[in-house]
């Protein structure tokens, strides 16, 4: 796995993955930049919903459960000094369906935070990570 970060000029950084896609990061204004695109450190939260969302989609899936969505609401706090990691961390997980049964959704959700999400293997060595579900019809 690869990745190329190019300086677009202020604070603002390209990256472009291995297989070609690309993101745009910036610092907000407070911190010299233009806002132009999130963080480096929000873009660690995305990708965070990101990782732990695809294990729930497909632990569910292959339950074969009829999902209509999945939301991933996360929050996370900072340590005061640096290098700032992220000490706590808590995340909620919305599931759309019908008919979905609560001990599968719980279960999917638990493998990817105690097995297989790999982006949250790596976070939680700072952070306490909290998590709970919300099914929705």
């Amino acid at each position: 796995m690869k990745a190329t970060v190019s300086w677009k000029g202020n604070m603002a950084f390209e990256g472009q993955s291995g297989s070609g896609h690309r993101i745009l990061m910036d610092a907000p204004a407070k911190a010299g930049g233009e806002d132009r695109g999130p963080s480096p450190m929000e873009t660690v939260l995305m990708s965070l919903g990101g990782c732990t969302g695809i294990d729930v989609i497909s632990i569910l899936q292959k339950m074969r459960l009829d999902v209509k969505d999945l939301q991933v609401e996360i929050e996370a706090e900072r340590a005061a000094d640096h290098p700032r990691v992220f000490n706590k961390i808590t995340m909620v997980y919305k599931v759309w369906g019908d008919n979905l049964p609560e001990d599968k959704v719980k279960r999917a959700v638990e493998l990817t935070q105690e097995k297989y999400c790999s982006v949250l293997h790596m976070v939680n060595k700072t952070a306490e990570v909290e998590y709970s579900f919300q099914i929705n019809p």
